[in-house]
């Protein structure tokens, strides 16, 4: 073998062990819930040999098992850990920002049915509002429904209504946040305006 090759691959590890983290368990560190020898016919708990490799099944399982027991725990908003959060709220299709607290993340995602089944309501939007910035609005909504009596005829009523949405001085570049908010809270062919009083 050459001599580059040969101190390239002394100085690199062979069996690296990655760090303790989700995912990796020191072996012995995670007792099991369920010993695979417990669940061996009777005529082999006298065998030492076959509970010496079974032992050695129940270092691979246990944490499988152990995150299978608690499992449920990952799909409630308030228990999941941080970095399921994330993941948690892309399945209620909603992008809670990185710098957000965590605390108001979790809101978000615990209510993200409610928030969707107001959506497009002038109390939707002052909750949407009220949980993701903190912030009272008050919501000006030119409501109002209107139909046609005449199957494909014209669409009735007039084109352009406006939601105001009015806020208490925000903090310095909360203004945009509320304008994206807002923007992808209200009905969609309504325009709105933020006012600042």
């Amino acid at each position: 073998m050459p001599a580059a090759a040969t101190s390239a691959s002394s100085a690199r590890p062979l069996a690296g062990r990655p760090p303790p983290g989700r995912g990796s368990v020191e072996s012995g560190t995670c007792p099991t819930p369920h010993p695979v020898a417990d669940m061996l016919p009777a005529m082999f708990h006298d065998d030492e040999f076959v509970l010496r490799y079974v032992a050695g099944l129940d270092d691979v399982l246990a944490p499988a098992l152990v995150a299978m027991d608690c499992l449920w725990a990952y799909f409630d908003p308030l228990l999941t850990p941080p970095d399921f959060l994330d993941w948690l709220a892309g399945w209620v299709g909603l992008a809670a920002e990185q710098g957000w607290p965590e605390e108001r993340r979790r809101s978000l995602v615990l209510q993200a049915a409610d928030l969707y089944r107001w959506q497009g309501t002038a109390s939707g939007l002052a909750a949407h509002l009220r949980l993701v910035t903190g912030t009272e609005a008050e919501i000006v909504d030119p409501g109002g429904v209107a139909w046609s009596e005449t199957p494909l005829g014209p669409l009735p009523g007039e084109r352009g209504g406006e939601i105001v949405v009015r806020v208490t001085d925000p903090a310095t570049g909360e203004l945009a946040e509320l304008e994206a908010i807002v923007a992808a809270a209200k009905p969609a062919h309504l325009r709105h305006r933020i006012e600042v009083v």
